[in-house]
């Protein structure tokens, strides 16, 4: 059995790739929920639908763990599992049969997908609220409209910091291409929500909680049924 090298991130990294080697479900669960939300998010921004964005970080989430005994640890674990869920969600966008999407009913709407905003004491104004939900929701369907290879681009860049090259090697592209297309996905959402559009990608697509902790119990019988 390969065994990550002293190249991996940190000790406590190492640590855990190990125990999850070993099937410890505890390490498992572990690195599921450290690495959930940025890596939800980026499945979400490429495939455009919460459904099928969980179901690919979930066969993401599988076929990293059984082959987690390949990883060497020349990048972080984070970076490993990106590429892996990146290749899947962009699999899913090529198998995908044309469908109309009722976007509305099918995937803002759902009491799971509420945004969560943090607040502080005092508590926070209803139409505030209202107003933040409203602003996150257009946000991601000015995201969804976006053509498939300027989302893909924004997403890396944006939403997870990935540099130029990385997002370039990611997704096999010369890094001019990288920027010419960030630049034309930020002037559609731009002109789709004006001032608005930076300041609020950190709150879209959130998962958390609950929808956390059901796809780290798939992922785990899943595991188990493959022995």
């Amino acid at each position: 059995m390969a065994q990550p090298t002293d190249r991996m991130h940190s000790s406590g990294e190492a640590d855990l790739v190990c125990r999850a080697i070993a099937k410890d479900e505890a390490a498992i669960r572990t690195i599921i929920a450290r690495h959930n939300q940025r890596l939800f998010r980026l499945a979400r921004g490429i495939v455009r639908d919460d459904g099928e964005a969980e179901d690919v970080l979930q066969d993401a989430y599988v076929s990293a763990f059984t082959s987690l005994a390949t990883f060497r640890g020349d990048s972080t674990l984070a970076t490993w599992l990106t590429r892996i869920v990146v290749n899947a969600a962009l699999q899913r966008l090529r198998r995908r049969t044309e469908r109309p999407l009722d976007l509305a009913a099918d995937v803002y709407d759902k009491p799971g997908n509420v945004v969560a905003f943090p607040f502080t004491s005092p508590p926070p104004d209803p139409e505030r609220i209202v107003a933040h939900k409203q602003i996150a929701k257009l946000l991601e369907q000015a995201i969804d409209g976006l053509p498939d290879d300027f989302r893909t681009v924004l997403v890396a860049r944006v939403f997870e910091d990935l540099s130029i090259e990385e997002t370039a090697d990611l997704l096999g592209i010369r890094p001019e291409t990288v920027k010419t297309r960030l630049f034309r996905a930020r002037r559609l959402l731009k002109e789709a929500l004006a001032e608005h559009a930076d300041s609020m990608f950190a709150d879209v697509f959130p998962f958390a909680g609950a929808r956390c902790e059901r796809l780290a119990d798939s992922v785990v019988a899943r595991l188990k049924d493959i022995g």
